[in-house]
């Protein structure tokens, strides 16, 4: 386990992802944290639903650093997990070239689901929430698949596209969250943080009285 300082404010919780996204996700709504990646068996259970997959590996990556932590240095532990589905089959990270034209192949010219868990996992417990939303894909000669490996960015993400990179180009409509999407749903988190008593910037403005 690496721990990561994310800024100079005291952290209030870790986030159990090496994702930059979601580190910048939770800074964008003002919640202090420390990186703390974990390695879990991310392999899909036979027969396993992609909802149960993804809250069943947040729950994992969570659980799994609280575990790991002296109990002196515990705080609340985030973890997430985001999976792409199509026709109720998981993408995951596509393995080479050939592998991320085959996905973006199921994807062209149609819409599919994007499932995101966040959990939480703390001296109180834990709780999982999960977020599903759709993309919708414009078609997409092979050509630009090709290229678009090439870039780089597809290889480590799942379904073999970024939404908040170049893989935008493909995206004609979403209906859902789009921070969701990116790998951490930021309504969900900021309820599961609520639940724990943990403030972002905004709750803990209204709670010390701070007005405009």
């Amino acid at each position: 386990m690496s721990v990561l300082p994310t800024s100079s404010a005291k952290p209030l919780i870790y986030l159990a992802s090496a994702s930059p996204r979601r580190s910048a996700l939770l800074a964008q709504i003002g919640v202090a944290h420390r990186v703390a990646p974990v390695c879990v068996d991310e392999a899909v259970a036979e027969a396993e639903a992609p909802e149960d997959y993804v809250t069943r590996l947040a729950a994992l990556k969570a659980d799994t650093l609280w575990q790991s932590l002296p109990e002196a240095q515990r705080l609340p532990v985030l973890g997430s997990d985001t999976t792409v589905v199509v026709d109720r089959s998981i993408l995951g990270k596509p393995a080479d070239e050939s592998d991320c034209v085959r996905m973006l192949e199921l994807l062209s010219g149609r819409t599919h689901q994007v499932h995101t868990a966040v959990a939480i996992r703390s001296a109180a417990g834990s709780e999982v929430r999960l977020n599903v939303s759709e993309v919708s894909f414009r078609p997409l000669s092979h050509a630009e698949m090709r290229a678009y490996w090439r870039t780089g960015e597809p290889a480590d993400k799942a379904g073999g596209y970024a939404i908040q990179g170049r893989g935008a180009i493909f995206i004609k409509h979403i209906a859902g969250s789009y921070s969701g999407i990116m790998g951490l749903p930021l309504f969900e988190t900021a309820e599961l943080l609520a639940a724990h008593h943990i403030s972002n910037e905004i709750s803990a403005g209204i709670s010390t009285g701070v007005q405009g």
